[in-house]
């Protein structure tokens, strides 16, 4: 069930069964997004978690299996980071013509500070064996996929990371902006991804499975896949890395704006695993583009923050502001949406409507 409403903390509700919430992006004014204005994505119902009783399982190509209660998990090195988090389907309401899935506006992303323990520091207990290939992330929500193709009965939330990427910098992590993870977010032990996609993030996490094959679950080669086509043929693989990709806060779409005056557009912008290089605007429909400014330091894995100074019209009339970013590697936004990205990884130049009077 979708609705539009609002939750007492301001998120919009697009979702209730399951949960699912987006922070108003015109709010944005924050490098840390609050607690309670990040973003809730759910799969299935939230569960009900024992801290006291649950264990996080470590078993598949290890030299041994291992269980670990969150106690074990605080006593290891700690470590916190500051990574952005984007749903892979965010701003999925300016697709047309109009597709399934949650129909989020441009909340679904938020910039946090995350506690927790290296993943690679836990698989270093296990052992990992020399074929060892992917590593496996299984969160205790489950359900029963509505749609087809569908496995039969109720599946777990899971997704995998290459072995590289697992003892690099993925983080198991217990706390969010120095506070417990709350259920709706994960607790008591969810995983982060810097640079990667929300999916990723498993939740409520309980179980890790070092495989020496590739993983090929449903949220894994039927959900949360994408058409490539780098060897000529297209190829459905999983979403992995983020996007480079701008985002205008304000105005937002259908704003009035006033007539002959300097109007400061503001917002944040991204990448996956790179550094951003340049920000820039346009006012004019995408036909002429000026550079915007980049605010603060760049922050490894996080979002930074923008603004450009435009000059409106004198005379009334409609604009359409666009806002373009190009990261570290020379990877610019695309001013058209790509087909093969289907119902994910919005992130093309998005046109936001405005009226000068």
């Amino acid at each position: 069930m979708e609705t539009n409403s609002t939750t007492p903390n301001g998120l919009i509700t697009r979702g209730t069964d399951p949960l699912n919430l987006e922070m108003p992006f015109a709010q944005l004014d924050q490098f840390i997004t609050p607690n309670e204005q990040f973003y809730v994505r759910c799969h299935f119902p939230v569960p009900e978690i024992d801290a006291a009783a649950w264990r996080l399982k470590i078993e598949g190509a290890v030299a041994t299996a291992a269980e670990l209660t969150l106690a074990d998990l605080l006593k290891m090195p700690s470590q916190t980071i500051t990574a952005t988090m984007e749903c892979a389907g965010n701003g999925r309401s300016f697709l047309r013509p109009k597709v399934k899935g949650v129909e989020w506006d441009l909340g679904a992303v938020g910039n946090a500070e995350w506690t927790g323990v290296l993943l690679r520091d836990v698989l270093e207990r296990a052992g990992v064996n020399g074929a060892a290939r992917e590593v496996v992330l299984e969160g205790a929500d489950r359900g029963e996929i509505k749609e087809a193709p569908r496995p039969p009965g109720e599946i777990s939330y899971a997704r995998s990371v290459p072995l590289a990427k697992a003892r690099a910098d993925v983080l198991l992590a217990w706390a969010l902006n120095g506070e417990p993870l709350t259920p709706e977010h994960g607790f008591p032990l969810r995983a982060v991804v810097p640079g990667w996609f929300g999916m990723a993030a498993v939740k409520w996490l309980e179980r890790i499975i070092v495989t020496e094959e590739p993983f090929n679950g449903y949220y894994q080669s039927i959900d949360y896949t994408y058409w490539d086509r780098r060897d000529g043929l297209p190829t459905l693989v999983p979403l992995g890395e983020m996007q480079v990709k701008a985002q205008i806060a304000r105005p937002t779409m259908n704003d009035v704006v006033p007539a002959g005056s300097t109007y400061l557009v503001q917002g944040a912008a991204w990448s996956g695993e790179a550094d951003l290089g340049r920000l820039t605007c346009s006012s004019h429909g995408g036909a002429v583009w000026r550079e915007a400014k980049l605010l603060g330091e760049a922050v490894r894995n996080a979002w930074r923050f923008w603004q450009f100074s435009w000059q409106t019209p004198t005379e009334p009339g409609n604009c359409t502001l666009m806002a373009r970013a190009t990261d570290a590697n020379g990877r610019t936004q695309p001013t058209q949406r790509i087909a093969d990205y289907g119902t994910y990884m919005v992130n093309h130049v998005l046109p936001i409507e405005v009226q000068v009077r």
